[in-house]
């Protein structure tokens, strides 16, 4: 585990908000068709994560649409509770996933799982909304330049 001793966290920018959708193609209806947005990636799977994802990219960040993909997919219990879907998480940027998990649970918080990849291809974990005022905050490791 990294040292957290003296090391300051910065929490990074908002990456992007997701959001529940029980039928993604609707949902990129809705923000093309009503909501006017021009930029909106092809659903992909990613099957680990149990979703089927696409990102509405506007010049301030993203709305990702989440639908549920398998039948152990975590937004299935979420959409049962929020038939419609709604705002599942808003995604913030870190540097060091490690170092950020590490400090986030001497502060105190549930840091759901180990980091995995994410739907932006970098590594991702996810802090409980119960120690987080009711949002389920999601910590994702910026790019590394190479």
């Amino acid at each position: 585990m990294p040292k957290t001793e003296n090391i300051e966290f910065e929490l990074g920018a908002m990456n992007h908000v997701g959001v529940a959708v029980p039928d993604i193609t609707a949902a990129i209806a809705f923000y093309r068709d009503v909501m006017g947005a021009e930029d909106i990636t092809d659903p992909k799977v990613l099957a680990p994560q149990g979703v089927t994802y696409a990102f509405v990219n506007l010049p301030t960040g993203q709305v990702e649409l989440i639908e549920p993909y398998g039948e152990t997919s975590p937004i299935l219990k979420f959409l049962e509770r929020n038939p419609k879907g709604g705002q599942h998480h808003m995604c913030f940027e870190v540097e060091d996933i490690h170092l950020a998990k590490a400090v986030m649970e001497k502060r105190g918080m549930r840091v759901l799982g180990e980091p995995r990849i994410g739907a932006h291809g970098t590594l991702v974990v996810f802090l409980h909304p119960g120690d987080a005022g009711g949002v389920l905050i999601e910590l994702m490791e910026t790019h590394k330049e190479h």
